[in-house]
């Protein structure tokens, strides 16, 4: 089955906003390096990372299921924050709004009756799960404990 003509542009546009994921954690990792929180840049890169990885999966999954591709512009990300709860917020906050996308494809999915699609999206509907379960954990720890628990937290989060 080949992709609809709506879900390979939902898809599309999911490659974007993961993309845009990745450069949103690049840049709270630079910031977090420009403060002197090597262990919560090392976090983020590798989220970076990871976000990236998700756009190239959608796109090869794309292209296996004859559907098409394009590569959208990505926009601007902010660049600083008011410290480390802020980020974490934005973080967690961010990854809510992606797990809305990933049930908007899902939806899509669903309508095209395309289980293939459905089964490939069962993936990252688990991996929202995880992503918005640990960034809660995090901005709790730091809300909790406050800015004594920064310097432990740096530390723990640069051995992921």
């Amino acid at each position: 089955m080949i992709l609809s003509k709506k879900l390979s542009e939902a898809i599309n546009a999911q490659v974007n906003a993961e993309m845009w994921s990745s450069n949103l954690y690049l840049s709270m990792s630079v910031y977090f390096q420009n403060v002197g929180l090597k262990g919560f840049a090392h976090w983020m890169k590798k989220q970076a990372d990871e976000e990236m990885e998700h756009a190239h999966k959608l796109i090869d999954y794309s292209i296996d299921r004859g559907g098409e591709v394009s590569i959208g512009q990505i926009d601007a990300v902010p660049t600083t924050w008011e410290g480390p709860i802020a980020a974490f917020e934005h973080t967690y906050n961010h990854e809510c709004h992606v797990s809305e996308l990933i049930d908007n494809l899902m939806n899509i999915a669903e309508e095209d009756k395309d289980h293939a699609s459905r089964d490939f999206l069962f993936w990252f509907v688990r991996e929202q799960v995880e992503e918005e379960s640990t960034a809660k954990e995090i901005l709790d720890q730091l809300k909790t404990y406050g800015e004594c628990h920064v310097a432990i937290m740096d530390h723990k989060l640069g051995k992921r």
